[in-house]
């Protein structure tokens, strides 16, 4: 089966209205994870940033954040990653990457198997363009 590492942007664009294409194509992807096509791998940091983006940035309620986290958790074909390499993150950023948290999911990547990362972020898509870590297509 297929992994696919998610980022907090793809996240965020899936129960935002910020990008309705984005959130079209994230929602592709759940269904596709909730019908078992493909294993969505989400690190813990990124279930971190996604509470502060909607926390800070669209002032989501507490609850209804831990709402959406559960429902997110509990899909079928979602799994929940505690683990990095931080020897691995530290190769990578900030040489390689300038963000820590796409480290760690770039780091993730280099240690998984035939895996992807989803991501809306064009940056964060070259720099794993350039450590020949393979991208998602939407």
């Amino acid at each position: 089966m297929k992994n696919v590492i998610i980022d907090t942007n793809s996240l965020v664009s899936f129960v935002t209205d910020r990008n309705p294409d984005q959130q079209e194509k994230a929602a592709q992807l759940f269904e596709n994870a909730a019908r078992l096509k493909l294993s969505i791998i989400c690190h813990q940091n990124v279930v971190t940033e996604f509470v502060n983006v909607l926390d800070k940035i669209y002032k989501v309620k507490k609850d209804k954040i831990n709402e959406l986290i559960v429902d997110f958790l509990n899909l079928p074909g979602v799994n929940l990653a505690n683990d990095v390499d931080i020897n691995t993150v530290l190769k990578i950023w900030p040489s390689k990457m300038s963000d820590f948290g796409d480290a760690i999911i770039a780091a993730l990547c280099i240690k998984s198997k035939n895996t992807s990362i989803a991501t809306f972020d064009e940056k964060f898509r070259k720099s794993l363009t350039k450590l020949s870590l393979p991208v998602y297509s939407f």
